[in-house]
């Protein structure tokens, strides 16, 4: 692999975890908003 594939890669890599992470905190947010629970389940 050459240095800009794999600069490429870890561009793709950093993209996929960032909109994961960005949804994830987005439902939180949501859920603090509308008072529900983060997994959908009662913990309690």
């Amino acid at each position: 692999m050459t240095l800009t594939q794999k600069r490429i890669f870890i561009l793709f890599l950093i993209i996929v975890i960032a909109v994961i992470l960005g949804r994830l905190a987005l439902r939180a947010i949501l859920n603090l908003l509308v008072g529900g629970t983060m997994f959908g389940g009662n913990f309690l």
